[in-house]
């Protein structure tokens, strides 16, 4: 089967999923072995997906990331990072958020072809930055998804309103520990990946490239205070959510603000 028949099979897997993980959630079951079963089929969606962005992503001019495209890598990337976790974390509940957003981001890749190339001799120079960025970006994806269900807990749990939705999700430490862990890692990989960009980039503040730099200092200054306030301080409740959300807020316009105003909207 092509990529073109492949992608609203993988999309239709995703959200399917998605779907059946709220509705188990909303429900209250408390099934770790249903959550998984349903976390295997969206593995499913996900080797179907890799399918489509080997085809869409590489080809004989060189590797394509443009914005659609892009956008359909980080988010098979995060898919895959979730069922990695899934496999040793009570993290399943996440891909009520990320699977659908992966279905979604597939059908955007088949209607809206990218043609944004890097050459051979680009994409070796650039080939460790842009995947350690990826990666950083993934894993911030899962803290930022981990964040907002943290604060719909805290929000229940404050006004003593405990509906079936939160007593389906793992303790407030063990969730507010697994966001942390998270914002570790990525964090690591986003220093790994400035780095690695100062390097192989001539000039990070060239004038397209400025304000996805600022901004992606910005995001790193954020997640820098963060771990140091939970370090220092323990932050947590509150005060850890909204950092957390602000890093990424910087963050997804770094890299997807940047690059939709540019592709998109200036036609470069």
């Amino acid at each position: 089967m092509t990529a073109t028949a492949l992608a609203p099979i993988a999309s239709l897997i995703y959200i399917s999923v998605g779907i059946l993980l709220g509705v188990r959630l909303v429900k209250g079951i408390q099934s770790p072995t249903g959550n998984r079963l349903m976390v295997s089929l969206g593995s499913v969606g996900l080797v179907l997906h890799a399918i489509v962005l080997y085809h869409n992503v590489f080809n004989p001019a060189g590797i394509n990331l443009g914005f659609f495209n892009a956008l359909s890598l980080l988010s098979g990337i995060i898919v895959l990072l979730l069922v990695i976790a899934a496999s040793s974390e009570p993290v399943e509940n996440l891909g009520i958020a990320i699977f659908p957003l992966a279905g979604i981001a597939v059908v955007l890749e088949l209607f809206f072809p990218s043609h944004d190339i890097l050459t051979e001799t680009e994409a070796i120079k650039l080939d460790v930055h842009i995947l350690i960025s990826i990666l950083a970006y993934s894993v911030l994806s899962i803290a930022a998804v981990q964040a907002i269900l943290l604060a719909i807990q805290n929000k229940q749990l404050h006004d003593r309103r405990i509906l079936g939705f939160v007593r389906a999700l793992p303790p407030l430490e063990t969730m507010e520990n697994l966001m942390f862990q998270m914002i570790g890692l990525g964090f690591v990989l986003m220093t790994l990946s400035l780095a690695t960009g100062m390097l192989y980039l001539k000039d990070m503040f060239a004038q397209h490239l400025a304000h996805k730099t600022i901004l992606s200092i910005t995001a790193w200054l954020v997640y820098a205070i963060l771990l140091w306030g939970r370090w220092r301080h323990g932050w947590r409740g509150k005060t850890a959510i909204r950092w957390t959300l602000s890093g990424f807020a910087s963050l997804l316009l770094a890299y997807f603000g940047s690059k939709l105003v540019l592709e998109l909207i200036l036609k470069r």
